[in-house]
């Protein structure tokens, strides 16, 4: 490079002007700079960003751009790698339309306030639209109670699965705390056996099936609930109902 590096640097653009910076920076063995040279151009990058901050802000947009599109990217693959254990896993509690032409995934937490401000949503869905299986995919996250209300949820659903959808939504409409006797109350409220529900929660076959929907949250990068997987779309947080009618005409027309 030439002695008169800095006065060319000053015309270089913004780009080029971090690439430099982040090879000046590196201190490469086999770069042909003076130590003089090196602060000197360290300093006209200096003067450079705080004269036009916007060139940092303009490298950091760019940068979350990619990674997004990098993360994406990598959840596609993903959801297409696992498509199978997300709609088709018998642990997994199943209601609607058996048959249905779209399938919508849900993780839930039965303590999750989003989750039970979205359920009136997915229900209207339902009943509206008969073509749709929903998928419940048991996720708890947020407390101890969230995991026994879990266990009593899949207990149910494999033992009386025609009564799995009054438990589901006496859990999600219930107010208050969800202690082992509150659940074991409101599995009788629903008609159920308590005390056969408080025994088949023992069953370690729920403990794996729990296990295996958080490594499915894992790969996916599902980290909080709810979280909907539509047609191949993954979209986290509560949603409206008009936004799950376009997510399943999207899945329809392919």
């Amino acid at each position: 490079m030439k002695e008169d590096t800095p006065m060319t640097f000053l015309r270089l653009g913004r780009w080029a002007i971090l690439i430099l910076l982040a090879t000046v920076s590196l201190g490469n063995a086999a770069d042909p700079l003076t130590p003089a040279q090196k602060d000197a151009v360290r300093e006209v990058v200096r003067d450079y960003l705080i004269n036009n901050p916007e060139v940092l802000i303009d490298a950091l947009q760019a940068y979350q751009a990619r990674a997004a599109e990098e993360t994406q990217k990598q959840q596609q693959a993903a959801l297409s790698q696992f498509r199978e254990q997300l709609e088709r896993d018998p642990t997994s509690p199943v209601v609607g339309a058996a048959n249905g032409d779209v399938t919508i995934v849900e993780f839930l937490d039965y303590r999750c306030t989003y989750c039970k401000k979205v359920f009136p949503a997915v229900q209207e869905l339902l009943k509206n639209d008969g073509n749709i299986r929903y998928v419940v995919k048991e996720f708890p996250i947020l407390s101890p109670e969230s995991v026994v209300a879990a266990k009593a949820a899949l207990a149910v659903w494999r033992k009386t699965p025609a009564k799995y959808m009054a438990f589901h939504t006496a859990l999600m409409t219930a107010r208050g705390t969800l202690s082992d006797t509150r659940i074991l109350e409101i599995a009788g409220e629903v008609g159920l056996d308590a005390k056969a529900v408080g025994a088949a929660m023992k069953d370690p076959e729920i403990n794996a099936a729990l296990a295996k929907n958080h490594e499915l949250a894992q790969s996916l990068n599902i980290q909080g609930t709810p979280a909907f997987v539509v047609g191949g779309r993954l979209v986290p947080g509560a949603v409206g109902v008009d936004a799950l009618r376009e997510l399943v005409a999207a899945a329809r027309k392919g």
